[in-house]
This record gives structure tokens, C-alpha cells and sequence, in this order.
């Protein structure tokens, strides 16, 4: 097990939630933790397959909705097509700037954004817990996006 932490916040979730305890569900939590970036349930699994893992695609596709609810990983949905993950384990909050041609994600942070999102929660009588910020734009430097497109939409 090489995220002995993550492995035991997972194990102890899945005890509280009565759910089978497996070396199957370990083995996605360690390949979705050393992932990197974003990346689709397929994605993962074919990955795992890459490397000679024998997981199916069931168990990966339900050990990933689990470690979304253990908060392990989070779920985004950059497009109406598919679902990506990212690790929440170890990282430090940031935002996402998402290619609507060719889907690129550029991830940043910016400490105005992170104020703001305090201050609405506390206008609005909230204690801001956690937020998700997504740009949708088109990429400026068509040598950056394999798709063209019109500039004159931007």
C-alpha cells in the first residue's frame, strides 16, 4: 500500500459504511492517487489494465463513486460527456480553466477568488466549507488546441 494514510481513511469508511473491505478497492485508490491530473473512469481502468491489473471496469467505475463519498477524490464535470476525478488527498485547493474546443484543463489558484468565495458564504450567513471554479474559454494560441475554431466567439 503506497498511500498508507489514504488506505486507512478509505478503510475506515468503508467499515462505517458497512461496505466490503478488498484488495481490489486498494488497488484503484492507489492508481487514482498517483494519477496524474484529471482523468475519466475509463481513463483509470485503462491505465490499470496498462500495467497488468486485473480489476474490472464494474469495480473500478463503483470503487471511484466511493472514493468520492470517502472525499478521497472529487468529481468534475468539465462538459456535458464525462466525468473526470482528481485526488483531494494532499492538494492544495485550485481552480480550473477548461478548453471548450479541445478540452484542455489548465489548473491555477488565486487567493482573490478564494476570498471572495469567503466573503459570499459570510454575506449570505454560510461558513464556507469547500468551492469549485471552472472558466469555460477557448485557447488563445491555436498551437496550444488541436481544434480551430472561430476567434470571433471569444
Amino acid at each position: 500500500m503506497k498511500n498508507q494514510q489514504a488506505n486507512e481513511l478509505f478503510r475506515d469508511y468503508l467499515k462505517r459504511g458497512n461496505n466490503r473491505i478488498t484488495p481490489e478497492r486498494f488497488e484503484v485508490l492507489d492508481a487514482a492517487l498517483e494519477f496524474d491530473g484529471h482523468f475519466s473512469a475509463d481513463e483509470l481502468f485503462i491505465s490499470m489494465k496498462n500495467n497488468n491489473s486485473r480489476v474490472s471496469r464494474a469495480t473500478v467505475y463503483n470503487t471511484l463513486e466511493l472514493l468520492c463519498q470517502a472525499e478521497l477524490l472529487s468529481q468534475r464535470n468539465f462538459s456535458n460527456k464525462v466525468n473526470y476525478y482528481e485526488s483531494n488527498y494532499k492538494r492544495q485547493n485550485h481552480f480550473h480553466l477548461v478548453c471548450i474546443d479541445c478540452g484542455r484543463i489548465v489548473e491555477f489558484t488565486d487567493k482573490r477568488i478564494e476570498k471572495i468565495s469567503k466573503e459570499i458564504g459570510l454575506s449570505l450567513g454560510f461558513k464556507t466549507s469547500s468551492y469549485s471554479y471552472n472558466i469555460f474559454a477557448r485557447c488563445d494560441n491555436k498551437s496550444n488546441c488541436p481544434f480551430s475554431h472561430d476567434k470571433s466567439h471569444s
